[in-house]
């Protein structure tokens, strides 16, 4: 698996950036459109909040993209934090094969 060495794009600044913005569209409009609270879209472009699989699902009708695009943005976000913000993870190991591969 290749390494990601510089941090995603957390999913709600691409919303602000590549789509609000362009498009002139009010958090207040938006908010309205997803049939959301102003405030839950807010948390989302301020990186407070996540997109989740309903969020993708309206993002993905809105703009017309695919709900996969919205939550892969957000799981690499994820991944890419939780791997910088702790180490336990690595202290795992590996199972062996012979483990994987026994009739046990």
């Amino acid at each position: 698996m290749a390494k990601i060495k510089r941090k995603p794009t957390h999913p709600g600044n691409i919303l602000k950036e590549d789509y609000l913005v362009p498009l002139e569209i009010s958090i207040t409009d938006m908010s309205g459109r997803l049939g959301i609270s102003r405030k839950t879209l807010s948390k989302i472009l301020n990186e407070k909040g996540s997109v989740t699989p309903d969020m993708a699902l309206r993002l993905s009708r809105a703009f017309e993209t695919t709900p996969d695009l919205w939550l892969n943005l957000q799981k690499n976000y994820d991944l890419w934090n939780a791997e910088q913000g702790s180490t336990d993870w690595k202290k795992v190991r590996p199972l062996s094969a012979q483990l994987l591969h026994s009739d046990v």
